[in-house]
């Protein structure tokens, strides 16, 4: 499973676009917004993909409330799984317990990646708004069986060309 995360878009709706464009093209099966999203046009587009998709509401997303009802939008933290993966998606980096196998925040909007040794991943994908440096980022994470392959994208707002630095952690499958 490719699992497409992004964070912290703000009302860059173009750079959201492009983002979520790049991560189809590599194989994103389902998308993840961990807030700070803007603009209602970025729900719309993650929607319109038709991939699964997800988002929980960060703090400069007041604006966006409203709309919990017409998309898959939430509080957070919000816990949900895909396939047999426990998830925990927020905004806000309060909650960072080990609670589920993954562990998606944003707020912050650097990039960081903490593999446990129990197996669970700690992840951010940074910014997509470029708002703090000039690039926009976001993360294509491949779950295999026994390891979490995280692949940092990365794109300078004046090029057109997207950056791969990939990651390999070993995941500790849950004995069932």
């Amino acid at each position: 499973m490719k699992l497409g995360i992004l964070s912290d878009t703000h009302k860059k709706a173009g750079r959201a676009r492009r983002a979520i464009d790049m991560l189809i093209e590599n194989g994103a099966e389902f998308l993840i917004h961990a807030g700070d999203i803007g603009k209602e046009e970025t729900l719309a587009y993650m929607e319109a993909t038709k991939l699964p998709y997800i988002a929980v509401l960060g703090n400069n997303d007041r604006k966006l409330v409203h709309l919990t009802d017409r998309y898959n939008l939430y509080r957070e933290p919000h816990y949900f799984e895909i396939d047999s993966l426990r998830v925990k998606l927020m905004h806000h980096p309060w909650f960072l317990s080990p609670d589920t196998d993954l562990i998606i925040f944003g707020h912050t909007h650097k990039f960081s990646v903490e593999c446990r040794t129990t197996g669970e991943l700690f992840l951010n994908p940074g910014e997509v708004c470029a708002r703090n440096k000039p690039v926009s980022e976001a993360v294509l994470l491949n779950i295999q069986d026994g390891a979490w392959e995280i692949i940092h994208c990365q794109r300078g707002i004046k090029e057109t060309t997207w950056h791969y630095n990939k990651k390999v952690c070993e995941r500790v499958a849950e004995d069932v």
